[in-house]
């Protein structure tokens, strides 16, 4: 991960690249978040919809991202995060998460950062954009 103080605007400042989406994970992340729809984990479901098979909920995406945010800086420093769901995410994908450092800004005395967010697969087939708001943290 890059230096939120030094890095050029335009940079990119931080990847990860998360585990391939399996039905194991589908079923953990159902559990874990409270979203039950059948769509997410039962096959037959998915099909009775007009769908080949399930696929991964849109928070997964972005909890993909969010802990890319928590890389780049502590929780305490998110002010703003927010994304828009593109396309769907199958089975199989394995999402990378980018970060490009668009805006350096102040509000009220605290130095802020924007980002510029990005969830894809494998192809390169866009899942999430987003922008989230940090403030940097004054080094020691």
């Amino acid at each position: 991960m890059t230096d939120l103080t030094t890095a050029p605007e335009g940079a990119i400042v931080g990847s990860i690249t998360a585990d391939r989406i399996t039905r194991h994970m589908l079923a953990l992340y159902c559990g874990a978040s409270g979203d039950h729809n059948p769509i997410h984990v039962d096959i037959d479901f998915a099909k009775a919809a007009g769908m080949p098979d399930v696929f991964a909920h849109g928070m997964l995406s972005m909890a993909f991202l969010g802990r890319l945010l928590t890389d780049l800086a502590p929780q305490s420093a998110l002010r703003s995060f927010g994304t828009r769901f593109a396309a769907i995410t199958h089975l199989g994908s394995e999402i990378t998460c980018t970060a490009k450092l668009v805006e350096r800004f102040a509000v009220d005395d605290e130095r802020r950062v924007r980002l510029e967010l990005v969830a894809s697969d494998q192809s390169g087939d866009v899942k999430l954009v987003g922008e989230a708001v940090l403030a940097l943290q004054e080094r020691e």
